[in-house]
């Protein structure tokens, strides 16, 4: 299963959750579409270490941390990255089960996320036992920062920039490992 993430014209990097490894695709040019212009991308995916993964994790996390504005715990991430990532509708029920996690942890979890308008919930009209899940204007700006910086720590391994997560001395060198 993979879970890809569109920016713009960045390489898609998509998480393979069976071998715990990210597969970077080219994203093609935008062409006419015409049937003469519909060739299968061809370019070869590049796999990162988990060394690598963890590092762009890190740095992502650390860059969260660091703005203006609130943090969320793993447990919010993970429901919030479920809600805009999978396609919906989400209920409690289905991100419990699809977390494997309880349902007052869930809900517990979107209490934070509404305080902080990255999701609303919803009774559903269909079955007003149950409750929707639904995504924000607010939770689409910040899963595209998410999207950007993790995009930015990809790069800086890919070009060699020094370790993800590596702390830089004052003068911007890497610092050494002790």
């Amino acid at each position: 299963m993979f879970f890809a993430m569109e920016q713009n014209d960045l390489p898609l990097p998509a998480f393979d959750l069976m071998t715990a490894s990210v597969v970077h695709r080219a994203v093609p040019a935008a062409a006419p579409a015409s049937a003469g212009n519909r060739k299968k991308d061809k370019t070869m995916p590049a796999t990162l270490s988990a060394d690598q993964l963890v590092g762009i994790l890190r740095d992502t996390t650390v860059a969260l941390v660091r703005r203006d504005g609130p943090d969320l715990s793993a447990r919010q991430q993970a429901v919030f990255l479920t809600v805009y990532l999978d396609d919906g509708p989400h209920t409690v029920r289905g991100l419990a089960a699809a977390l494997n996690v309880s349902k007052p942890a869930i809900t517990r979890a979107l209490d934070r996320l509404g305080d902080l308008d990255l999701a609303r919930r919803k009774t559903d009209p269909a079955d007003r036992r149950s409750v929707l899940v639904q995504r924000t204007v607010k939770g689409s700006a910040l899963l595209k920062e998410i999207r950007s910086t993790m995009a930015e720590a990809e790069a800086q391994v890919q070009t060699g920039g020094g370790a993800p997560g590596q702390a830089a001395n004052s003068d911007g060198r890497p610092r050494k490992a002790v």
